[in-house]
């Protein structure tokens, strides 16, 4: 090893051997970590970015198919080098958390689920110190106001999947930053976390490199994130790396096809100036040919032309409250997440609602479709008010509104093929005859360009991309007039994001029917849109059209959001604008608060902001 190397990689190599087929994830990789500097590994899913991360850390011994080969060598706190790749787990645990820390993609995997975040938090911290219970209590505490947990001490006694899916994500951040690791590995870290939180995450290990002289290895498929933080860049392409460099060479002057495709998959802010509807990602190539093809089975429900003069969906007053209880269940509080927003979504347009993890957006799209009972307030469809309507009516109207979910996986059930996951809903509401229904099927595959071949796989046969396709197909499959998108393409790769938001896209043109579009990536907003909604506990604080959110930003925290997002440009590194800890309020009110309306602030007929 050199003398300012902390981590060197040699001819590692990485095999899979599967019942039929043996998978050569990592083919030959050779890389080295310099003490101190941010390298960047990109890629998309099945590169094998991450695979090079759990070979490091030694996790896939765990998995009894994968084989590895090559030298991993690490320069240890006290100055001895050891090689990893032959040390026993024995040794390994005490490596990890002392000299090696990850941070992982899926915080809801990666966390105990029975044990609550004190628990998983101080676990940690006493494995590796030589301190007293509350000492480590008062350092984890420490931890979660330092990645901007707001109520640290409460948060403490909860559990998992009481969290949000970005407070979870912070929950993992703080656990691999018990011991001062010298090489923290960051799968995917900021993924799921809005671009304020983000940017606080992104400060803060740049704050921690200076202090303890740390190195990152970040793994990622954010270019934005890449070109803020990465010293140097390495791009992996089915196990091979393809590229190597500078983060500046790498960005202006890609040599690689690959990576230039990779770069110009990238959402840009500021892209869409004079745009006055959504515009698809020039990928060079023609999407969804699919959508034009013929079928006895489209409908006129989605090609009613123009605009009615009256939103189909009218929401009024909503309100939503969780009731927080004590361990004898008395309720203590409630935590207005939905905090009486009014929102009109018309015919054929896309209306996007962006704000932090915990501001109240998934709440809202669940409230919407139904799947969470509000607590007060009105949701007309169609002007009719879905409180005072019966049973029969209620189902004919869910039909009409259909849901993406955030995470794939997880939304599909790993028992059942694709194209039984497709047919159920149609079954359900028999959008169909039975004998039709097959046909039907294959169409929908055809629409979000799969191909009938996908419907006897399972979804773990598929990619991420291809099983957010299949959830399309789903959620399209009884003609819905609204598609509620809950953070529909944040957990893909920057091309596979492109070519999905295409494919809404052209749908969206041939079929006529709207989105409520859910996210935390505001580039990907500002393609997409044609009007958007900020979110800040619970209210909306600011709502019109794309280009008067983005252009002309009323709002304190519509401005602190668009601040934060990072540019794929190194050369437009920023000192980003974050909302301090002490400004966020608690969302949880004492029993009996009644939320004040907020005063909403005229810029034009169709831009508003909340001024109190």
């Amino acid at each position: 090893m050199e003398k300012d190397e902390l981590l060197s990689v040699s001819d590692l190599n990485v095999k899979f051997e599967l019942k039929n087929i043996d998978v050569k994830a990592v083919k030959g990789t050779s890389f080295s970590v310099k003490k101190g500097e941010t390298l960047a590994i990109v890629g998309e899913s099945g590169s094998g970015k991450s695979v090079t991360a759990m070979s490091i850390m030694r996790l896939n011994d765990f998995t009894k198919s994968a084989k590895t080969s090559g030298s991993i060598k690490l320069k240890q706190k006290d100055g001895s080098v050891i090689d990893l790749s032959v040390q026993n787990q024995t040794k390994m645990r005490e490596i990890r958390g002392n000299e090696l820390a990850m941070i992982f993609q899926e915080p809801m995997s990666a966390l105990n689920p029975i044990l609550n975040v004190e628990t998983q938090l101080t676990e940690a911290i006493l494995m590796h110190h030589d301190v007293t219970k509350s000492e480590a209590k008062k350092r984890a505490v420490d931890l979660l106001n330092k990645v901007r947990i707001p109520e640290a001490n409460n948060q403490m006694k909860r559990y998992p999947h009481q969290l949000s899916g970005g407070m979870r994500q912070r929950v993992m951040i703080a656990m691999a930053l018990t011991s001062n690791p010298s090489l923290l590995i960051a799968d995917e870290p900021t993924t799921a976390l809005d671009v304020t939180i983000q940017a606080q995450i992104l400060n803060l290990l740049k704050v921690l490199q200076s202090e303890t002289g740390m190195s990152v290895l970040f793994i990622t498929h954010d270019m934005g994130v890449v070109a803020e933080t990465a010293d140097r860049v390495i791009v992996m392409y089915k196990g091979d790396i393809v590229e190597r460099g500078a983060c500046r060479d790498v960005f202006h002057s890609p040599q690689h096809p690959y990576t230039k495709k990779l770069i110009s998959s990238v959402p840009r802010l500021g892209s869409m100036e004079g745009e006055l509807k959504p515009k698809k990602f020039d990928l060079g190539e023609n999407l969804t040919k699919a959508v034009k093809k013929t079928s006895s089975l489209q409908t006129s429900d989605f090609s009613q032309e123009g605009k009615n003069k009256e939103p189909f969906l009218r929401v009024k007053n909503l309100e939503k409250l969780f009731y927080v209880k004590n361990y004898f269940t008395k309720t203590e509080g409630n935590v207005h997440a939905v905090d009486n927003i009014d929102l009109d979504i018309y015919e054929g347009e896309t209306v996007s609602l962006v704000g932090e993890s915990g501001c109240g957006k998934s709440t809202t799209g669940r409230t919407l479709i139904q799947l969470e009972q509000k607590s007060s307030g009105s949701i007309f469809f169609e002007g009719r008010d879905l409180a005072r309507i019966s049973k029969k009516e209620l189902f004919e109207i869910k039909k009409s509104m259909q849901m993406v979910f955030q995470d794939p996986f997880s939304s599909l059930n790993p028992r059942i093929r694709i194209g039984d996951a497709i047919a159920e809903p149609i079954y359900v509401h028999k959008f169909v005859p039975r004998l039709e229904v097959p046909k039907r099927v294959k169409y929908l595959l055809d629409v979000v360009e799969l191909g009938d071949s996908f419907i006897d796989r399972y979804p773990h046969e598929l990619s991420g991309g291809q099983r957010q396709r299949v959830c399309i197909a789903r959620a399209l499959s009884c003609n819905p007039r609204l598609i509620i998108a809950d953070e529909a393409v944040s957990a893909l790769d920057v091309s596979i994001q492109a070519q999905v938001v295409n494919l809404l896209i052209d749908l969206q043109s041939e079929f006529n029917f709207s989105y409520l579009f859910i996210s935390h990536d505001m580039s990907v907003v500002e393609r997409i849109s044609h009007r958007v909604a900020v979110m800040y506990l619970g209210k909306i604080v600011e709502i019109g059209k794309r280009a008067e959110i983005f252009g002309n930003p009323q709002h304190d925290y519509t401005k602190k959001l668009l601040a934060a997002v990072p540019i794929a440009d190194p050369d437009q590194r920023k000192s980003t604008i974050v909302l301090n800890s002490d400004e966020i309020p608690s969302p949880m009110k004492p029993i009996g608060y009644v939320s004040p309306k907020g005063k909403m602030e005229k810029i034009s007929d169709t831009h508003f902001f909340q001024v109190n």
